[in-house]
Order: C-alpha cells, then sequence, then structure tokens
C-alpha cells in the first residue's frame, strides 16, 4: 500500500466532512440542515480544488480514496 502525506489543510477538510455528514444525518432543524448541507459543499470545493491533487495526477485517485479512509478512522476515534 502506498502512503501519502497529505497536507494538515486537506486532512483536517476531509475530516471536517464527515463530522459535517454526521451532524446533519442526526438534525431535525431544517434551518441547521441547511448550514450544514452549504458547510458540505464548501468542503467539497475544498477539498475537490486543492492545490495536492495537481502534484500527483497518477495517483490522485487512489489518494483521495486513501485520504477518506483516514479522515472516516479519525472522525470516528
Amino acid at each position: 500500500m502506498t502512503h501519502y502525506a497529505f497536507p494538515d489543510d486537506l486532512v483536517q477538510a476531509q475530516t471536517a466532512w464527515y463530522a459535517a455528514y454526521q451532524q446533519l444525518a442526526a438534525e431535525d432543524s431544517p434551518v441547521r440542515a441547511t448550514v450544514l448541507r452549504r458547510r458540505l459543499q464548501r468542503l467539497s470545493v475544498q477539498i475537490a480544488t486543492h492545490p495536492y491533487w495537481a502534484d500527483i495526477p497518477d495517483q490522485a485517485p487512489a489518494a483521495r480514496i486513501a485520504l477518506k479512509e483516514m479522515s472516516w478512522a479519525e472522525e470516528q476515534s
């Protein structure tokens, strides 16, 4: 398995994405749900357009999965 050196801000954004997603899943308030959906959209753009992906164009798909797996594990702990 290849190990990637993800920038801290990218890892933080992906971890925050999972936290917001879990909050949204448990949210009853329509107003708060809207706020969380907007946060998810902003974080998605931040993650998808991060300059890190340009540095590893041939490895980006596998790196994206590795980032998601690592961030999910951090969010669960």
